[in-house]
């Protein structure tokens, strides 16, 4: 300890601003005097690369300052940063760089439903990256905090511009808070760029971060159900939107059985939105 106050080192991302673990500080503050660092790291896809890479950090740095104004107004020192990088690697960095070095680790996550970080064995490797230093999991339910938002996975690749799509996209983020998380999956794997998926991807972000929506979206590939199914491993998705071309003559992802494949693999409310392809312009 640092002149008898506690140094507690927080890691969380989604959670950070959970009620649980802002009470789970308090908890301490009432044993004697505390002081916070929080680190949030950034999620980073596995497959594909981010457009628009700020929304993520904006987002992350948004929940931060919430937690850090929420722990100054009862007095605690609080400082935070959004770090780009794995969250046992966070901690390794955080734990060798902080002065003065940490007394304590929480490590905060959704229930195992809904965390990426425990079906990695995020907590596990904390606690053996730790050096002994005592780790608390905190379990923060955003689902049971009043107001808390969800998260939409919409998987689209040619129709992401489509009117009927940025309707039902409207449409949520008005029924409640909502971030939307746009994939476009790309099928072909001998190209690392994809300059009209990009295009069409960054239109549609601009679209609705100009309407203050909250939207990133990444690039994917190889097809659309291996994208999908790996945004639900490693992040919190609350619902799914499958945005396609009509009926299954136009769409290989409805010929796929894609909606149907991604409701029982997942267990998640799926919305399939159909985009008409536009005529083909003839010169």
């Amino acid at each position: 300890m640092n002149g008898g106050e506690r140094h507690v080192l927080v890691i969380a991302n989604e959670t950070v601003a959970g009620r649980s673990l802002i009470e789970a500080i308090q908890r301490r503050r009432k044993e004697g005097p505390v002081r916070v660092t929080v680190i949030t790291p950034v999620n980073q896809p596995r497959e594909g690369y981010v457009v628009y890479e700020d929304t993520r950090r904006a987002a992350a740095g948004r929940r931060l300052e919430h937690t850090l104004g929420a722990l100054r107004a009862e007095g605690i020192p609080a400082s935070g940063l959004v770090v780009e990088t794995d969250p046992v690697a966070a901690t390794r960095d955080a734990l060798a760089q902080l002065e003065p070095p940490p007394d304590e680790i929480i490590v905060s996550t959704h229930p195992l439903q809904r965390s990426g970080w425990l079906r990695r064995n995020v907590v596990d490797r904390i606690e053996s990256a730790a050096g002994g230093l005592p780790v608390e999991h905190v379990v923060v339910d955003l689902e049971r905090e009043a107001g808390a938002e969800a998260n939409v996975l919409v998987i689209a690749n040619e129709t992401v511009v489509g009117d009927p799509l940025l309707r039902k996209i409207r449409e949520r983020a008005q029924q409640g808070p909502a971030s939307f998380l746009i994939i476009s999956p790309q099928s072909d794997l001998t190209s690392s760029a994809h300059p009209d998926a990009e295009r069409r991807l960054r239109r549609a972000l601009t679209i609705l971060r100009g309407e203050g929506i909250d939207v990133h979206g990444q690039v994917a590939h190889p097809d659309p159900f291996t994208a999908a199914a790996q945004a639900v491993q490693d992040e919190r998705v609350d619902e799914i939107i499958v945005s396609t071309f009509p009926g299954e003559k136009t769409s290989s992802w409805l010929r796929g059985d894609l909606v149907n494949r991604l409701r029982k693999h997942t267990g998640l409310p799926v919305e399939h939105v159909e985009v008409e392809r536009e005529p083909e312009t003839v010169l």
